[in-house]
């Protein structure tokens, strides 16, 4: 007989154990609804104070920005050559110290006579490249087919330098548009006076001509040769490709070796004449922006910060005076 009652009082266990967990949530909402309900009271008590806050605090910050006058900024793009990175970061640091010690004399010395140093900063920072995996993974397949060639050597080398020298924003900020640009001008004019690497690029930039007229010189060559060829395929009558050609050494070269040899030469001139039109400064300026107005986040405009600021301080000290009045009933 006991054995029939045991299921009996388990279900009976389970309806009262469900009935007061039901009983414990409708609890939680009806606290979640009152604590919402206290809100909505607190704020249509004090809607009135709240919505004046608000107007004076606009009020307040409308006026802070028609008297504070407006702050222009340059931006610069430039890419370091010949491994002048460090060199760059080291001439904006020594610019913005004259800056900060008002160095009249210094800025004389670059051209600039006449300077305001209220609001006037020169910053750096490295431009982020936006990478791409599927561009780069086919950039990796191409490498592939010149890696029993002796290009790849360059392209590397040309590859680790590139990587090596990012393009770097010189942002000036200042005051007066007609002036800053002024100043920016100077300054790079200045930045790109470093006798040492300009040394270098003379040396290289020579060095690049040389062996653009030499490259040219053996490209007549090969021209001659394969034209050469040419002619006496014509006069045999005999159009195989898998020929040897004959030198004066009695040297026998594949006349497909004398084509990859002709690209091989006409690429190492496409490269250099690109090189010397990079390479004509230490530091080659690759957009110099027009003055602009300095834009400021959000939060960071007086009509919009002290309107926060008020009403954030309305709710703290709301908050100070409940928990005082709550602590004084305790007492």
């Amino acid at each position: 007989m006991e054995s029939n009652q045991s299921p009996s009082t388990q279900n009976n266990s389970d309806e009262i154990d469900l009935g007061q967990l039901f009983q414990l949530i409708g609890r939680g909402f009806n606290a979640v609804f009152r604590w919402f309900l206290r809100v909505f009271l607190y704020l249509k008590k004090n809607l009135l104070i709240l919505i004046g806050l608000v107007i004076i605090g606009l009020a307040i910050g409308y006026g802070l920005n028609q008297i504070i006058s407006k702050k222009y900024k340059t931006e610069v793009i430039v890419k370091p050559q010949i491994e002048s990175k460090n060199y760059l970061y080291d001439v904006v640091s020594e610019i913005q110290s004259n800056i900060k010690s008002k160095d009249t004399l210094f800025f004389k010395s670059i051209g600039v006579d006449s300077i305001d140093f209220d609001g006037l900063n020169v910053e750096i920072s490295r431009v982020a490249e936006v990478g791409n995996s599927e561009s780069d993974l086919k950039y990796l397949e191409l490498l592939q087919s010149f890696e029993n060639t002796d290009a790849i050597a360059d392209i590397v080398r040309a590859e680790l330098q590139n990587k090596s020298s990012f393009n770097h924003r010189i942002t000036f900020y200042y005051k007066d548009s007609i002036f800053g640009k002024v100043f920016a001008e100077k300054v790079l004019s200045y930045i790109n006076t470093n006798t040492y690497f300009n040394g270098l690029l003379e040396v290289f930039r020579s060095n690049a001509n040389k062996r653009i007229d030499e490259n040219q010189k053996l490209l007549t060559q090969v021209d001659q040769i394969i034209t050469n060829y040419t002619l006496g395929l014509v006069s045999k009558g005999n159009t195989s490709s898998n020929e040897k050609i004959v030198l004066d050494n009695q040297e026998q070269v594949n006349i497909a070796d004398i084509f990859e040899y002709k690209t091989k030469l006409i690429r190492d001139i496409e490269t250099k004449k690109l090189e010397l039109e990079e390479q004509t400064l230490p530091i080659s300026i690759i957009n110099l922006g027009q003055p602009q107005v300095e834009q400021k986040s959000f939060f960071g405009k007086s009509i919009v910060l002290i309107p926060v600021i008020f009403v954030a301080v309305f709710f703290i000290l709301s908050a100070l005076i409940y928990i005082n009045k709550k602590a004084t009933s305790l007492m």
